[in-house]
């Protein structure tokens, strides 16, 4: 990225952070807060090996310049850092975030017809990605 970029995990800024159950990774340039990624961490006892990642966007000021990928590579990095190997995430299908995970190397799993509501409330498909780590 041209500009300066600083990425940091958020201390306490979600209750469910506090208690481990989340990591909440946030980008920060000279103007603010310009994206964020979530791990969840807090799954079934029978998956302590994986985390689900949620939430990853990007302020349109920093779109199209790599912010997108340098926040999951950060993601990936972390999920490690707290033993997972197995990460899950789903996107709107065709979407932006949808190519940038196809791009960065995640495995398409399939798409569930009508799943999410976009803002105006119309229904939308999710496409549902994974990726191994570590290997």
């Amino acid at each position: 990225m041209r500009r300066r970029l600083r990425i940091w995990r958020a201390s306490r800024s979600i209750a469910s952070k506090a208690s481990g159950e989340r990591v909440l990774l946030v980008a920060e340039d000279a103007e603010g807060i310009c994206g964020t990624v979530q791990l969840i961490l807090d799954l079934p006892d029978n998956q302590p090996h994986r985390a689900d990642v949620a939430k990853m966007q990007v302020h349109r000021r920093a779109r199209h310049q790599g912010l997108g990928a340098v926040l999951m590579k950060a993601a990936e990095a972390t999920a490690l850092e707290c033993g997972r190997t197995l990460l899950v995430l789903d996107a709107v299908t065709g979407g932006d975030a949808a190519r940038l995970y196809e791009r960065l190397g995640w495995v398409r799993v399939g798409s569930i017809p009508r799943y999410a509501l976009m803002p105006g409330g119309e229904p939308c498909s999710t496409t549902v990605y994974y990726r191994e780590l570590g290997s």
